[in-house]
């Protein structure tokens, strides 16, 4: 069945993640590496590369890429990426030479929500909202059961609107993001000052970030969020209100979006959602708390991601699965079996 596979690409600042994945979003076959510094060259050819390796052990037909950064409207060139060195490269058609496969190439976060509508937490929910806690805060809209990317290709940027006015300073160049309330970088931050304080909390941390990284001396040892959650998880009170502070922007930023928005659900993924229902709980209840029209209206449901690291991957697979299956074959036999499957007359090219 090989028009049924297709290899899934997830492209980070720190790894490149590869894999086939068939019809029913199951991954066949994995492949990882690091990503080979900021060099666009490099990182095509490890795209190529990865996609030959897997292509020698399954018949697949496309190519997905998902990518962090601005992608535009054709799906075709990355416009700006955070990153890596790629501005207005055209990463679909370049892939495309080095594999003679189908491409398609989608933001990191659209082929994450998409792989929640088709297999996981939003199956069968027609209008959704992701978002992504990481270090950052990312996140992508399905609209009638369709990725919906804005007039520019450029929708989703959550993590940008402004929440506070002369908030704390964003790397975007902006103050008051919902990024610097509501994600990764907040507990980091919070972590850091506590270690610096020699605290009770910043202790424990410390010892947490020592048994994953025993080599590493005491001056060098960094902590993070993952250690937040593990201290909260083991019951820490420190740890588990900050935990629920992040919940509670991430509720407000949230209710912001219903207001503009209205969806029937909100997905939440990224590696701060591990924290569950320590960071869900405050987050419906500031959501509900500051939702406008309250008590009038249906509320949109908040859960966990379903699909964890993998969504991107076997989004991207399965989005490029689906357009190298509508495209028209080229040759006039091949218009001929798509007429006798579907019963219609194929029309010429023009």
């Amino acid at each position: 069945m090989p028009d049924r596979l297709a290899v899934g690409i997830d492209i980070g600042g720190t790894k490149i993640a590869a894999g086939v994945v068939d019809e029913d979003g199951r991954i066949l076959a994995r492949r990882r590496r690091l990503t080979p510094s900021t060099d666009a060259e490099l990182v095509l050819t490890a795209i190529a590369e990865l996609t030959e390796e897997l292509r020698d052990e399954h018949p697949v037909k496309a190519v997905g890429i998902g990518a962090a950064g601005f992608i535009d409207e054709s799906q075709s060139t990355v416009m700006f990426s955070p990153h890596l060195a790629w501005r207005n490269e055209p990463l679909r058609d370049r892939v495309a030479r080095r594999t003679r496969l189908p491409v398609l190439v989608d933001n990191d976060a659209n082929t994450s929500a998409w792989a929640e509508w088709r297999f996981g937490a939003a199956q069968n929910v027609p209008d959704v909202v992701t978002v992504t806690l990481g270090t950052g805060i990312g996140g992508a809209i399905v609209i009638d059961g369709q990725p919906y990317r804005g007039a520019h290709g450029m929708a989703g940027e959550f993590g940008h609107q402004q929440v506070v006015p002369d908030g704390i300073l964003c790397e975007c160049g902006n103050r008051g993001c919902w990024e610097q309330y509501a994600s990764g970088r907040v507990l980091t931050r919070r972590a850091s000052a506590e270690v610096a304080a020699g605290s009770p909390a910043g202790r424990r941390l410390l010892e947490l970030a020592h048994l994953d990284h025993p080599t590493t001396s005491g001056a060098d040892v960094l902590v993070d969020g993952t250690h937040v959650t593990r201290l909260a998880a083991a019951g820490d009170a420190t740890a588990v209100a900050w935990i629920a502070e992040v919940g509670h922007w991430l509720g407000i930023g949230l209710a912001n979006l219903s207001a503009s928005i209205d969806p029937g659900l909100f997905v939440i993924g990224g590696g701060v959602s591990d924290a569950d229902e320590m960071l869900l709980a405050p987050a419906r209840a500031a959501h509900a708390d500051q939702l406008v029209g309250r008590g009038f209206r249906s509320e949109a449901r908040i859960v966990r991601a379903h699909l964890g690291p993998d969504a991107g991957l076997v989004g991207a697979a399965d989005m490029a699965r689906i357009r190298a299956r509508r495209r028209r074959p080229a040759n006039p036999a091949g218009r001929a079996r798509v007429a006798a499957r579907t019963g219609r007359s194929p029309r010429r090219r023009r």
